[in-house]
């Protein structure tokens, strides 16, 4: 599939992005397609432009791949004058300052619809635009703790445990993604843009979905359940002869999971036989499935169970994730030529389009790479560039 094809080519977007959760949201949009434009502070120095330096980093081409960079001093007024000539063209700008930075620099929504009443101006923060919180930094760690997350996560009684991932702040990028498009499809109707918002704090509460649903409807405060599902009982990780797998047995997979366990007697045992005394006798009854489990290996467990139609699986670490054969045909490590690192893989899309997927066109770009076209691009000749240069505008 050409890139003119793909579904969000249309639009350039100006990336003001920095850390995790903004750029998670633009790589959703380079992903699909739109041209977008890293904006970046000439002078700073990533590294020694090696393959150990950051910008070289796994984390670094994961995040930023399919983008294009400029280098513009936005604490200069005339950066300020580029950056608003660049938006005036523009259909997105996506930012994650605090919220007061964009404000002092002149780039806020309100100056920019002036400009173009078709922009779609995004906003991620750490607790929102507003509020007692709104100028507080934002870090995932501190917004797992605050979002209630923690407060479920780990073992009983083991005190709070974060999530493995920076789950709020990927959550607030896809979210904004989401919101986005959303503006964009609006626009098409009203001819005119709108400020689109979201914040860690808000997009982590969203994501506890029926976990946040019992404190709301059932005011129950949910408890930590470590591998144990909250609420479907059995259901969580069983150790095997040479490891552990996870088993999912609840409501009416029940019955099947006795049987192909070989343990009948499980299914009309009264501490058992139905899901209020299945909750209330847990332990009991994961410590006797486990007394079959520890019988056979987990690749043997994962034939038997899935035959039976009962949910299991192996639990991978990250290296035996992408080597599964399963996760080879969904295409979740995908190639990228880079003119340094040479032939690197990155981590995929999360979803398919049958006639126009996601493309991996091209790696993260080096700092300011792109200065001398995109200028070119809205209007500014090679001597007028190479004088923004000297000036350390550009």
């Amino acid at each position: 599939m050409s890139a003119n094809h793909a579904p969000l080519t249309r639009y350039t977007v100006l990336d003001l992005t920095r850390a995790r959760s903004g750029p998670t949201a633009v790589r959703q949009l380079a992903d699909w397609g739109a041209n977008v434009i890293k904006i970046e502070e000439p002078g700073e120095q990533d590294g020694d432009g090696g393959p150990f330096d950051r910008r070289h980093g796994s984390d670094f081409q994961n995040l930023h791949r399919n983008k294009r960079s400029i280098t513009l001093n936005l604490k200069d007024p005339e950066g300020v004058a580029i950056f608003k000539r660049m938006a005036g063209k523009a259909d997105v700008v996506v930012e994650n300052y605090r919220p007061g930075v964009k404000h002092r620099l002149g780039i806020d929504y309100e100056s920019l619809r002036k400009i173009n009443p078709r922009i779609v101006y995004a906003s991620i923060s750490g607790f929102g635009q507003e509020g007692p919180y709104r100028d507080r930094p934002g870090l995932d760690h501190v917004v797992q703790g605050m979002g209630g997350l923690m407060s479920i996560t780990g073992l009983p009684g083991q005190g709070p445990v974060r999530a493995g991932i920076a789950i709020s702040d990927s959550s607030a990028g896809l979210y904004l993604a989401f919101g986005i498009v959303l503006a964009l499809l609006e626009r098409e109707h009203s001819g005119e843009g709108q400020w689109v918002q979201t914040s860690l704090l808000q997009a982590l509460i969203a994501m506890l979905d029926f976990q946040a649903a019992r404190w709301l409807v059932s005011h129950e405060v949910p408890p930590q359940a470590g591998n144990n599902h909250p609420t479907a009982i059995p259901t969580g990780v069983f150790k095997t002869s040479d490891g552990y797998i996870n088993i999912a047995g609840s409501g009416n997979l029940y019955e099947r999971l006795c049987r192909a366990i070989d343990a009948p007697d499980l299914i009309k045992h009264p501490d058992y036989v139905d899901f209020k005394v299945r909750l209330k006798n847990r332990d009991a009854l994961n410590a006797e499935i486990q007394m079959r489990t520890v019988k056979k290996t987990s690749a043997e467990w994962i034939e038997i169970l899935n035959k039976a139609g009962v949910p299991c699986g192996p639990i991978y670490t990250i290296d035996k994730m992408f080597a599964d054969p399963q996760v080879r045909l969904l295409g979740m490590a995908q190639p990228v030529e880079h003119p340094v690192l040479g032939r690197i893989d990155i981590v995929g899309q999360g979803v398919k389009l049958a006639r126009t997927p996601a493309q991996i066109r091209k790696p993260a770009p080096d700092r300011g790479q792109n200065t001398r076209e995109i200028l070119g691009e809205v209007g500014y000749d090679a001597a007028a560039i190479e004088d923004l240069r000297k000036r350390g505008i550009v």
